[in-house]
C-alpha cells in the first residue's frame, strides 16, 4: 500500500489556508498508550483526518500519540467523534487555543516516531503509567499560594522566556531529555514537597511527573492539560491567571496571549517585546524575538548580516545557502548577548 501523504507544495496550501473564510478551531491532544503497529494506525488517522479536513502535525509511537491540528469549526464535532470512536482515545481531553486565528497549520503530517516525547530514559523499570497526580486550574492556584510548593516548568527556555507560572523553575536547555536528569539533581533535598510540574499542553509534564516518581520523589503533581487547559479554565471559572505573559505554541502563531504582561525583551534592542518570528533570511531561520521597531529596521532578520544578504539577488542567496545546517537554529542565551553586541 502506497503511503498516504500531501502531494500539493507546501506554499500553495498556505496561500489556500490565508484565503479561507470559514473558521477553524486550534486543538492540541495527546495519549499514552501501547501502539502495536504504528505505520497502520498511521495511515488509519490519515485517511480519516484528512476527510475531515484537518491540518496539523501528529506524532505517532509505540508509546503513544501527540497532536497539534487544526478543523473546521463546522467539522469539530465529527473530529471529536471519529476521535472517541477509537477505543484508546474515547473520551480524550481536546485542548481548544486560548488565541486562535484558525491559521495556525495548512498541512496535514502524520509521522511515525521513535517516541512521542523523546527523553533518553535508558531503564526498562521505569513505568510511564504511574504518574504524578492532576491538578486543575482551581487547585493549582491553591497550591501555588502555599509555602512547601515547588513548580517546574518542563518547557524549553525559549518557550519560558515569554511566559511562565510566578515564580517557576526554569531548567535551562534546549531538550526535555536534557531536562529530566535537571529536573532531578535541582530538587535533591526537596524530596517531601509538593512539586507540581507544567508545560504546555500536559505531554512533557506527564512524563517528567512520572520520572520524578520512579527517582523517589513523593508528593508529584502534573498541571492537566498544561498552560493551554489551564488558562481555559481560569476564564470559565473566572479566577486570576497566575501564568503570565504568552504561552508559546509549534505552530505558525508562535504563540497565544494569556496576560497582558510583557516580561520578554527584544534580542536586538532589549525593549519589552515577546513576538517570537523566524529571521527571514532562508540561510537563518532563526527563532528569536524581535519589536516591530527592529522588525522595520532589520526587514524581518536577526541581524545587520541577514539583512544584507536578503537584499541581494536570490541566485546569490541560493549560492550563500549552499552547505548551511542550520540544525535546531534558535535564539539561545548566548547568541542573544551576540547579536546584541552587534546591533548596538
Amino acid at each position: 500500500m502506497a503511503v498516504l501523504h500531501n502531494k500539493i507544495d507546501a506554499s500553495i496550501l498556505k496561500q489556500k489556508l490565508l484565503e479561507e473564510t470559514e473558521p477553524r478551531t486550534t486543538i492540541s491532544f495527546y495519549n499514552y498508550f501501547q501502539i502495536v503497529n504504528p505505520q497502520e494506525f498511521r495511515d488509519f488517522l490519515y485517511k480519516n483526518l484528512s476527510s475531515l479536513n484537518v491540518f496539523g502535525r501528529i506524532y505517532v509511537a509505540t508509546e503513544g500519540i501527540n497532536a497539534q491540528i487544526s478543523v473546521p469549526s463546522f467539522n469539530f464535532e465529527l473530529l471529536r467523534n471519529f476521535l472517541y470512536s477509537i477505543f484508546q482515545l474515547n473520551g480524550i481531553r481536546l485542548n481548544i487555543a486560548v488565541d486562535d486565528d484558525g491559521k495556525s497549520f495548512w498541512v496535514l503530517k502524520v509521522k511515525v516516531r521513535e517516541q512521542i516525547v523523546a527523553d533518553a530514559i535508558d531503564d526498562s523499570s521505569f513505568n510511564m503509567h504511574q504518574k504524578g497526580k492532576y491538578v486543575d486550574a482551581v487547585k493549582m492556584n491553591e497550591m501555588l499560594n502555599e509555602g512547601d510548593t515547588v513548580v517546574i516548568d518542563m518547557r524549553n527556555h525559549y518557550e519560558y522566556e515569554v511566559g511562565h507560572f510566578k515564580n517557576a523553575i526554569e531548567l535551562p536547555s534546549d531538550t526535555f531529555r536534557e531536562q529530566l536528569p535537571m529536573a532531578i539533581e535541582m530538587m535533591k533535598g526537596n524530596e517531601e514537597k509538593n512539586i507540581i510540574m507544567y508545560c504546555t499542553g500536559g505531554i512533557r509534564c506527564e512524563k517528567a511527573s512520572a520520572f520524578m516518581l520512579h527517582k523517589g520523589f513523593k508528593n508529584v503533581f502534573h498541571l492537566e492539560g498544561g498552560i493551554i487547559n489551564y488558562a481555559q479554565q481560569a476564564k470559565e471559572k473566572n479566577i486570576p491567571s497566575k501564568f503570565i505573559g504568552k504561552n508559546f505554541v509549534f505552530d505558525n502563531r508562535l504563540g497565544e496571549r494569556i496576560t497582558e504582561d510583557i516580561i520578554a525583551k527584544c534580542h536586538q534592542c532589549g525593549k519589552p517585546a515577546d513576538t517570537h518570528t523566524n529571521c527571514v533570511n532562508s540561510g537563518c531561520h532563526l527563532l528569536f524575538i524581535q519589536c516591530e521597531e527592529c522588525a522595520k529596521a532589520f526587514n524581518g532578520t536577526c541581524s545587520k548580516e541577514c539583512k544584507d544578504i536578503i537584499a541581494l539577488p536570490e541566485e546569490e542567496q541560493k549560492e550563500i545557502r549552499k552547505g548551511i545546517d542550520k540544525g535546531q537554529n534558535i535564539f539561545n542565551k548566548a547568541r542573544v548577548r551576540k547579536r546584541l553586541n552587534e546591533n548596538v
